[in-house]
Parts: structure tokens; sequence; C-alpha cells
């Protein structure tokens, strides 16, 4: 770790420090305990699935696989870590990393799995079992206290957005491998692999599945597969995928048209991109993300028209649906530890601000503030099972030329934006 790195995780750990003090005394706790969770084996099997440490556990620690450890915080005092390293000849044993940051806490090594002792007015969160919970003298999960701490994790401090910045830095070099695979003529897997080794990171230790989808797999929104084998015929790539450091996600999503691709789905990647562009230039403090939503509709709206796909008027394409048929998700979402980081459908004080029913897949509803960092992914996709009800309406959609994109799935293009005082900083160049 850099010494200026170091530096911003020290104070992002004192702001922690101060915050939670803040939030035990509002609670009138005295004592607060996360536990880390842990992986549960596959049904009938003694196989666990990939592992991820519960956020808030992680906003103070960093690290993304650690299990069967808790976090203890009480006001004035240093956060005590009892971290689970059991000796074991099986696994490598859990190891601190040699970084400086390990000296803000006092760090507990257990070979055994521990419940600590709490202090006082005691609450617990994370994931615990039934057991564990009858055995502590404590409030289990208080809903006001999560909702607070959720909330604290709506705002990144500067090292946050720094790790955030580093997870985006190492997923571009990953998104490069992945077009020049593409380029290359690779199948879904062979592009997956060289993501994965150009990103440096193996497949279970991702913020989520990686999309990567080939022609009209491009048109299925979290297409779960990786084909084996190279299509004969190459329309299009759609890559959405990710990277941590130190917990934190990165989420980019990039399309790119292939040899075979009609003429029409380039310029309507260059006017996605042009889309997603004047999109992020409008992120700003004060700006409500449902109005930046709308937006995005009033843009594709502008694309169907100047591509013939469409020959009514902009607010005939919104009315009608023809804008959400062939863009059905929401404009971007909170980012975070969590890659739809908590919060995003809350107002500040912790109440519900659900997505509002014309457009029920959004997933941040926020207004926007300095130290938001948001997604910003407009999308344009051929999807039969949308489109299919507009086809027995009498809208002037151009089926002619819409069904010329059916082998080319669809488009999405995904940066990663802070909001500053002044308006935003973009992680994805």
């Amino acid at each position: 770790m850099s010494a200026s790195l170091f530096n911003l995780q020290r104070e992002h750990l004192a702001h922690l420090q101060q915050a939670y003090a803040d939030l035990l005394t509002s609670h009138s706790l005295d004592s607060l305990a996360i536990y880390s969770g842990h992986a549960s084996a596959h049904f009938g099997d003694d196989q666990t699935p990939t592992f991820q440490t519960y956020g808030h556990f992680m906003h103070w620690v960093g690290m993304a696989d650690i299990q069967h450890s808790w976090l203890v915080i009480q006001a004035g005092k240093r956060p005590q870590l009892y971290l689970y390293a059991p000796a074991d000849f099986w696994h490598l044993p859990t190891r601190l990393p040699e970084e400086p940051w390990v000296t803000e806490f006092d760090i507990h090594l257990c070979s055994e799995k521990t419940t600590p002792t709490l202090a006082g007015r005691a609450a617990v969160i994370g994931d615990i079992e039934a057991t564990t919970r009858q055995a502590l003298d404590a409030q289990y999960q208080p809903e006001p206290l999560v909702r607070a701490l959720d909330e604290l994790r709506m705002l990144k401090t500067a090292y946050e957005i720094a790790c955030l910045s580093e997870a985006n830095r190492l997923a571009i070099a990953g998104h490069q491998a992945a077009q020049a695979a593409f380029i290359g003529a690779s199948a879904e897997l062979d592009i997956q692999l060289a993501y994965l080794a150009a990103s440096r990171q193996r497949e279970s230790d991702v913020p989520y599945q990686n999309i990567i989808g080939l022609n009209d797999h491009a048109g299925v929104l979290h297409y779960q597969h990786y084909d084996l084998n190279s299509p004969t015929q190459r329309h299009s790539l759609l890559v959405d995928a990710g990277r941590r450091f130190r917990g934190y996600c990165a989420d980019i999503t990039r399309t790119y048209a292939g040899p075979d691709a009609p003429g029409i789905y380039r310029d309507l990647i260059d006017g996605i991109h042009h889309v997603k562009d004047t999109l992020v230039e409008s992120v700003a403090p004060g700006i409500e993300f449902i109005a930046l939503h709308e937006q995005m509709h009033r843009l594709l709206a502008d694309i169907l028209i100047a591509n013939d796909l469409f020959q009514g008027s902009a607010e005939q394409a919104i009315d009608e649906g023809i804008t959400r048929a062939f863009c059905p998700h929401g404009l971007g979402h909170s980012l975070g530890l969590q890659v739809h980081d908590v919060a995003g459908l809350r107002h500040p004080d912790g109440t519900p601000s659900p997505a509002p029913a014309q457009h029920p897949a959004l997933r941040l509803t926020r207004t926007l503030r300095p130290g938001m960092v948001v997604t910003i992914e407009p999308g344009f996709y051929y999807i039969p099972m949308l489109l299919a009800p507009l086809r027995d309406k009498a809208l002037p959609i151009n089926w002619k030329v819409v069904d010329s994109l059916a082998n080319c799935g669809g488009i999405r293009i995904e940066d990663n934006v802070v909001v500053t005082e002044s308006g935003f900083k973009n992680l994805t160049p």
C-alpha cells in the first residue's frame, strides 16, 4: 500500500470511528458486534459457493473473503478484530496483509470459532446462526441502526473513491483484453479467460458474474453462460465485467460491433456512447437520479427517430412505452462495497423511496450528493418478448429496420461516476 493510500485509509477509519460513536450514542448502545458471515455448503454436498464478506464488516477491514470473524466497535476504544485463523493443513491459514492499516485495530487471532463478549447495551448485525443469536445478550439486527449504517455507506470517503478508481483501472485492462479476444474471433469462454487474466483475478474473486455475450446473447440482460465455441458469424459482443480492490467494486460495460454487424448497429453503439456521455456530464449535486433516468428515455427516443427505427414523435415513443421496450432497465445504481450498493431506494432518513411505477427496475431514486458513486449505463436491446406486444399495435415502428438487429442482441455502455462538489468525476475514462 502506498503511503498516500494508507493515510487516506487512516482518515477513513477515523471517520468510521466517529460516525459509529455518534450512532451508538443516538441508538443508546454501548457496543456493536459485526459478524463477517460465512459460506454454507450446497444442500446434500460438502462444497460451498463463492463467499462475500458482509458489507458493514468490509467497510472497516476492506477484505472480501473473511469468514467466521467478528468486529466489535465501542465509542472511544480501538476496534477489536476477532479474526478466525485456525491451524489447518488442508487450507492456507487466514493471514492479515502486511500493511500498516492493521495497526489501527486490536487483532485477536482465533484458532476456534468464537463469539465475542459484549459490554453494556449491545447490538449484533450480520448473518449469524440462531444458536449464536440466542447466546448473545444483545439486540439482533436492529433495523433503525442498520438503515443508518447503510446511509453512512452512501457517501464515500476519499479512501473509498481511491479504491473504486483503482478497481476501475484494473477492470479497464480486462475490457481491453476482451475486445482484443473478440477481434481474434474467440468464443465467449475464451473472452472471459482473457478478461480475468488481464484484470489479474480468478473467477471466484469477481464482484458479480461477468456477462460475456456474443450476438443475440448480448440481448439477455444478465446472460449467465459462456459458449465454448466461437459462432460462425460475429455480429456483436457485450462485456459487463468488474473487479474488486480492497472490497470496492468496478462495474463497467462495453459493447462492440463485429465484422458481420449491419451498419445501423455501429451507428447505434455510437449513439448510446453519446447518450452515456451526455448523462455523465449531467451528474451534479442536487440532481434527481430519476430525472436523469427520464432524460435517458428522451435521448433514446431521439436515437430511435434518428435511425429510422421509429417514425413518430419522441413524446409518442416515451408515452407508448416504446423506449422502455428497447431499454427495460434503470439508468444505474449506487456503487461501493456491493455492486448494487445499499440505501439506493431510501431517503436519507431511512424511509422507503421506491422506484416509480413506470420504471420498476430503477435501483436508485436518490437526490445526488457529493461523495455518491453511481453507474451510468444506458442501453438498447432487441428482446423479442418485450417487442412482441408492440407488433399488435398501430405504431409507426419500422419493423424491417428493427428486425435487422435481431442477431446483434443489444448495446449497453456503463461508466462509474463520482458526484463531486462541482459536478462529477468519471472513474471510467
